[in-house]
């Protein structure tokens, strides 16, 4: 059997704990199986890299933040690949590039658009087990790119499509995907199993546990995945497709992000093709937009908000300069202390009411809803920063999360 494993950087935080995911590899590989382990960057390392180009300048090069960043891996690939040797089993590291990851030409959040698996199956043939680095792959132009942060667990789903790997598991420091944060609720459950879509919406809504672009790569090639904790042997929660024809559990899950700002654009003409110029000049820039509320005409304009990532905040600023330059609008606005707080579950499909529960349920803790953004099976709501967690904690206990009952 081929396995694919991920360890993330808190599973490899020293080097104790990089021997102990050596014990673990090598424990799969002494059972006769093949092994591909994707690591991330040792513990805080990403974070100090980040802090030290900060010591350098406010407005580094996008690829050079990316070839500082790719280091972090790499030291953490060495040293399991040293690891695992030291238990008496041939094992080689590889970089993304020498894995055979290949990536469009985005900077700090690069998509993977193939991989050569020409050398990881050699080095496979040989009986070594392999050490990948996560988070990075290499452009057209020859030049490493990193995924963006949790890219590690992206790595491993595209490895095991590429492989054809019979498992991909996901280690991490917690026992698998809750109901919502643990330490924000300590009331949680871990779920035993959760769709591909569920998985999807929590991760993109802030639940830190995979990173979107990994679940929706599992889902297109139908790869289930097993979330679990790396420093226990205990099972964890299934990610796969939905096989119940009905959902017992109307939500899943509740999740909240404060890497969230809201931006407005006021007085934008009401013609056709604004709302496309805006938005078109936003996705050109490499900007991803979530909810979008566009007001009601008055006096020939309207008003646009939107939130992105914090993270794009900066970017998006001076995108929106232009913009209203060129669609002739009055000005725009941001506020960056907010944070959106979302209820998730493929069960709310069939089962009406749930925006009305969830939309009381914050009134009677006094939380105001700024915006709303629904799915089939999400709906957000964007609330003060300094609400997030009274919401999740709220909306948490009216959905009966309380009591799903833990394994």
């Amino acid at each position: 059997m081929l396995i694919v494993q991920k360890f993330g950087g808190t599973s490899v935080g020293d080097s104790s704990r990089i021997k102990n995911v050596a014990r673990r590899v090598v424990e799969q590989y002494r059972k006769g199986n093949q092994m591909v382990v994707v690591v991330s960057a040792m513990g805080d390392s990403t974070d100090d890299l980040i802090d030290l180009s900060r010591q350098i300048t406010d407005n580094p090069s996008p690829r050079e933040m990316d070839m500082l960043l790719s280091t972090g891996e790499q030291v953490s690939i060495a040293l399991l690949a040293m690891a695992i040797k030291n238990l008496g089993v041939e094992a080689i590291s590889l970089t993304g590039p020498q894995a055979g990851i290949k990536t469009d030409i985005y900077y700090s959040k690069a998509r993977v658009t193939a991989v050569d698996n020409t050398r990881m199956r050699a080095e496979i043939a040989k009986g070594k087990i392999l050490i990948v680095a996560g988070f990075q792959g290499l452009n057209e132009f020859g030049d490493i790119t990193t995924l963006g942060r949790g890219g590690s667990d992206t790595t491993a789903v595209v490895l095991a499509a590429a492989l054809q790997a019979d498992l991909c598991e996901i280690f991490t420091d917690v026992d698998g995907v809750y109901t919502t944060d643990p330490r924000v609720v300590p009331e949680a459950c871990k779920l035993d199993t959760i769709t591909y879509d569920e998985m999807l919406e929590l991760a993109h809504l802030g639940a830190a546990v995979l990173h979107p672009r990994a679940v929706e790569c599992a889902k297109l090639y139908n790869i289930p995945l097993h979330v679990r904790s790396s420093f226990n042997n205990h099972p964890g929660t299934i990610v796969k497709e939905e096989i119940d024809m009905e959902k017992s559990m109307v939500i899943t899950g509740v999740t909240y992000t404060k890497n969230v700002a809201k931006l407005g654009i006021f007085g934008v003409p009401d013609q056709p093709g604004i709302a496309y110029m805006v938005f078109k000049t936003l996705a050109d820039n490499n900007i991803s937009v979530d909810m979008i509320v566009q007001s009601s005409m008055r006096d020939g304009v309207n008003d646009i908000s939107f939130t992105v990532a914090q993270d794009d905040l900066r970017k998006s600023l001076e995108t929106i300069e232009e913009i209203i330059k060129v669609v002739g609008a009055q000005g725009y606005t941001h506020d960056a202390d907010v944070a959106m707080v979302s209820v998730v579950g493929a069960g709310m499909n069939s089962n009406p009411g749930v925006a009305a529960m969830m939309f009381g349920a914050l009134a009677d803790t006094d939380i105001n809803i700024d915006m709303i953004s629904t799915s089939d099976i999400k709906i957000s709501c964007i609330v003060k920063n300094s609400e997030a967690e009274q919401a999740v904690k709220t909306l948490h206990t009216k959905f009966a999360l309380d009591s799903v009952g833990q394994n």
